[in-house]
């Protein structure tokens, strides 16, 4: 398993290859943290940050936020009010997602969305 802090590092890494601006000091200076913390996140040496620092790096990263909510072991607060709402529903449907294949759950995120029920 993909760790936090190695997905953000091979991310802007990547991104570096194309853009100098995805350098470790200017991503810090962009999100208002220090390079050296970046660099802790990074080598997983601290705990991945807040849901806040979070979502800046996703948005710096040009990634999805949810997922690097996800690496982080964490789930952004909207959908925690979800959760909260109806927790037993919650976690009835998302046990019963464990196990269907990707094309029916995007079925059923479609069906329900679209409202074709």
């Amino acid at each position: 398993m993909v760790t936090f802090g190695c997905f953000v590092r091979e991310r802007r890494e990547s991104l570096r290859e194309d853009n100098p601006a995805y350098s470790i000091r200017r991503v810090a200076k962009r999100m208002g943290v220090q390079p050296s913390y970046l660099s802790k996140v990074e080598r997983d040496e601290v705990a991945p940050p807040s849901e806040e620092t979070t979502r800046k790096l996703a948005a710096e990263l040009n990634v999805d936020t949810d997922v690097l909510l996800a690496l982080s072991g964490k789930v952004s607060s909207d959908l925690q009010e979800v959760i909260r709402k109806r927790p037993a529903l919650v976690a009835e449907l998302i046990r019963g997602l464990k196990e269907m294949p990707d094309h029916a759950v995007l079925r059923l995120v479609r069906e329900v969305r679209d409202g074709e029920w």
